[in-house]
């Protein structure tokens, strides 16, 4: 049984991807959750950058309505030579626009959410976990950057008998990654670039930190899948590939490697 303080645990989201099958084994729900400390040059999810809600425009879904320009009172909106044009600096993610924006080009990406209202979704799709080894993947952002929120969503999963993974950057204090392990069955963590001047480059951060965790993870016996974001130009130089071999062949329970290619 879940305490009632753990339920009502409320975090930050922009997103619940159902049927998902790249966060883990099996068929999976991945949660996004709000903020990163990192700046990857690549984001995949920018809009999880931030902790608040923030405007996501996707220019394929405009339909050149002009409702938007309407009704922003910041005008941030405007059509230049037929093309949506935002001024982004101007923006304050009110959300006006998004509620008269018929097409769906305007989303507010981020809203809060209890470790319930969470929980209600996860569960829907209890079966399809049982029957392919599926369950829940906490993602972003950066899990860890919600500590609290993470672990109560953790805590719950677990209680359901969910299978959990976590997918982080391991940017983090070891004590916090530490803590959640007992709630954990597979850590999914990223390693984009062994040099450190080049790691700060592309990300904002040191890899120093994640690095260090990462070999904290393998001596606590953690089962652990690393992902390697391939970024032409930016971490694909032989001299990156080998000293990911190096590093990686010197821990013992990293049941898996992926290179993603952007």
């Amino acid at each position: 049984m879940v305490r009632a303080a753990i339920r009502h645990e409320a975090g930050m989201i922009f997103d619940i991807k159902r049927f998902s099958i790249y966060d883990g084994p099996g068929i999976r729900t991945t949660v996004f959750l709000k903020r990163c400390p990192l700046h990857c040059l690549w984001c995949h999810n920018p809009e999880g950058i931030s902790r608040e809600p923030c405007l996501v425009f996707t220019p394929r879904k405009c339909i050149g309505c002009g409702n938007c320009v309407e009704v922003c009172p910041q005008h941030v909106h405007q059509f230049v030579n037929s093309q949506h044009a935002i001024d982004w600096e101007r923006c304050q993610n009110c959300g006006i626009c998004v509620e008269d924006c018929y097409s769906g080009a305007l989303q507010l990406a981020g809203r809060q959410v209890t470790v319930d209202e969470v929980m209600v979704e996860v569960l829907r799709d209890r079966p399809f976990y049982e029957t392919s080894d599926g369950g829940m993947t906490l993602s972003g952002g950066e899990p860890l950057a919600q500590y609290s929120f993470t672990r109560a969503l953790l805590q719950a999963a677990k209680a359901e008998g969910v299978h959990t993974a976590l997918d982080t950057s391991g940017f983090a204090p070891w004590r916090q990654l530490e803590g959640l392990l007992v709630y954990v069955d597979l850590v999914l963590y990223d390693l984009k670039q062994m040099n450190r001047e080049r790691h700060t480059a592309l990300t904002g951060v040191s890899n120093e930190r994640i690095l260090d965790n990462l070999r904290r993870l393998d001596t606590a016996g953690q089962t652990t899948w690393v992902r390697i974001p391939l970024i032409a130009g930016q971490n694909d130089e032989e001299s990156n590939y080998h000293a990911l071999g190096q590093f990686l062949s010197g821990l013992k329970h990293i049941q898996r490697i992926e290179m993603l290619r952007y």
